[in-house]
């Protein structure tokens, strides 16, 4: 489906786009995550990588299961995949130091990862009524936890950095293999893989929708309006239940960024698939070309900016005049000098990182090498 490939693309690249500024101090708000509450473009972008696994998890598992599959080796195949996934993001977060008494467990490939261990069940056994019914059941549980259990010495409902519940089972569970910028806390912890995983469940029922015996074109208006409630339903969670927190993962930011993502997919699907215009959907395509090209070795981009990131800032070089500057500061060094502002310059560093990253992406299209586990 060349819309997935292309909503993928365009999450990756927004990933590395934000992931690779040359001044973490000189930054664009929405190319930053919000501090806390709220939300900036930047946060749509981990929900959009699960919306996306999910959706391609029911096209490829509804294809298997038309052709007899047997659902216990679709358990085992997932887990394998996730095993992996899981494997790709600790080694990531293992490198360049190898401190195995530090070294942080979870991690973005870490999550995505366990939401599918733990997705892969329910949607192998269970029907969309059901899924819609686990969905309510586990945000419903974990509003509960958060603000109904009280943390030792808190209280119950505190959902400042830290003080959260989940943050008190992250440091039981965790201890110093958290995020080392928290230290009391991580974004991808235990508690709040409930709502992370609901998101990836909403990617499922999506995926469905696009295998239901429905045109096209209903499907297309189905998912916008879909979008919309969820946009909705978003911003009423934000004021009665638990604010938009993509920290905590909260209830609200699960179904805004789900609101959005079904947008943004709807959008691409139909440019891309739907569209009953020719002319138009060459245009289309030539324009998101980029982005399919970058959809298609997704993994290989995300763990490979992942990896030279660190590298360039591990690798260092003597100053002529004392001491060490890193490479990646060396590479930032000539882009800083141009007269643009240091917001401008850090954002031109990302920009040109990101396009280095689509030449690999490109060469490896056009030698039909295509990485996936």
């Amino acid at each position: 489906m060349t819309s997935l490939d292309a909503f993928r693309g365009f999450t990756i690249a927004g990933m590395v786009l934000v992931n690779n500024p040359g001044d973490w101090g000189n930054l664009y708000s929405q190319l930053e995550h919000a501090k806390w509450n709220g939300w900036t473009f930047t946060d749509c972008i981990f929900p959009f990588f699960l919306f996306i696994t999910g959706v391609s998890m029911a096209l490829s598992l509804g294809r298997l299961a038309a052709a007899g599959a047997d659902k216990p080796r679709l358990l085992a195949k997932l887990a394998r995949r996730a095993m992996l996934i899981f494997l790709i993001g600790f080694i990531l977060n293992f490198l360049p130091y190898f401190n195995i008494d530090k070294v942080r467990i979870p991690g973005v490939l870490q999550r995505i990862a366990l939401c599918t261990l733990l997705a892969a069940p329910i949607v192998v056994y269970c029907r969309w009524r059901a899924q819609l019914l686990i969905i309510t059941a586990l945000l419903a549980l974990y509003s509960v936890l958060m603000l109904a259990v009280p943390v030792p010495g808190i209280g119950a409902g505190v959902l400042e950095p830290g003080q959260d519940f989940g943050a008190w089972i992250d440091r039981m569970l965790l201890g110093n293999h958290m995020w080392v910028q928290s230290k009391t806390w991580d974004p991808e912890g235990v508690v709040s893989t409930l709502p992370a995983l609901c998101s990836q469940l909403f990617g499922v029922l999506a995926g469905q929708w696009l295998l239901a015996k429905v045109p096209r074109t209903e499907q297309t208006v189905w998912m916008l309006l879909a979008g919309l409630l969820f946009l909705w339903l978003g911003a009423i969670f934000d004021t009665i239940l638990m604010p938009i927190n993509k920290s905590l993962w909260t209830p609200s930011y699960c179904l805004l960024m789900t609101g959005w993502a079904l947008v943004v997919f709807a959008s691409f699907y139909w440019l891309l698939d739907v569209n009953p215009y020719p002319a138009v959907r060459e245009a289309a395509g030539r324009w998101a070309r980029p982005f399919v090209i970058y959809g298609m070795n997704a993994l290989f981009v995300f763990a490979l900016s992942g990896f030279l990131a660190k590298m360039f800032g591990f690798i260092k070089f003597d100053q002529p005049g004392g001491g060490k500057v890193s490479l990646g500061k060396l590479l930032y060094a000539p882009i800083r000098e141009l007269p643009i502002g240091p917001v401008n310059t850090s954002l031109l560093y990302a920009l040109l990182f990101n396009l280095f990253m689509f030449s690999l992406a490109w060469f490896m299209w056009r030698k039909k090498w295509f990485v996936k586990v």
